[in-house]
């Protein structure tokens, strides 16, 4: 019979690992969030840079958003997807089956030669038997699901495109358009940054400010590259 102490341990572990877990899935999400701020807003200052439409701008945004979580959506589902068959085909290959251990139950019970030790020891109630079979219970259930990996990958993405879209849908002015999409896509890389350096026990501010850095130059290049086809266009 284990001791009281030890079934604390024991859901203590369990405990840190969910929430391990979690953070885990919180940190992804908000990546994923900051992935689709900085290609939406990046997208539109691009299409700003060489086309004063509004509506051009916003379009080219919902296009960007919608293809971006696909494809985020199908790559973390094969991402997934194969990481569940290299840890199945490790799981097979490391615990015992089951029809095994029903066989070891079968089996009589050992006797052992060391006073010290237990008589009677059946081989399937062993508890390296016992160990191994809970296991390999524990990851079976611990097997990512990359279904919802892919649902909340796209998810993530759609809730960072948000950001720059909502900034400029009602802004009639050009310039004050683009220079809102920065700031608001600033003020949000901020806030993902930050967030995420708390949950992966990164420094808050060299975290933030590396995230808004590197939005900062995605949108720069991005307007850079662009701006010179409006003169195209004026032309």
């Amino acid at each position: 019979m284990a001791s009281p102490c030890t079934i604390s341990v024991a859901d203590e572990t369990d405990h840190r690992t969910d929430l391990v877990q979690r953070a885990q899935w919180i940190r992804a999400a908000i990546l994923g969030a900051s992935d689709g701020l900085i290609s939406t807003a990046s997208l539109m200052l691009g299409i700003g840079a060489a086309n004063d439409d509004r509506q051009s701008m916003i379009l080219s945004g919902l296009a960007g958003a919608v293809a971006g979580a696909c494809s985020m959506a199908v790559g973390e589902f094969v991402s997934v997807s194969t990481q569940r068959d290299i840890e199945k085909a490790s799981k097979t290959g490391i615990a015992m089956s089951r029809d095994d251990v029903e066989k070891l139950e079968r089996m009589s019970p050992v006797i052992i030669l060391d006073p010290s030790l237990p008589q009677g020891l059946s081989p399937g109630k062993s508890p390296i038997v016992t160990l191994v079979q809970d296991d390999g219970k524990d990851k079976e259930h611990a097997l990512p699901n990359p279904y919802k990996a892919a649902c909340a990958s796209a998810l993530a993405f759609l809730c960072g495109s948000v950001v720059p879209l909502a900034s400029a849908a009602f802004i009639e002015q050009h310039v004050i358009r683009i220079v809102m999409i920065a700031v608001v896509s600033s003020i949000g890389l901020t806030v993902f940054g930050c967030f995420g350096a708390y949950l992966g026990g990164s420094p808050v501010r060299v975290s933030a400010a590396r995230v808004v850095f590197g939005g900062w130059i995605a949108m720069a290049i991005t307007f850079g590259l662009l701006k010179p086809f409006d003169r195209y266009h004026d032309d």
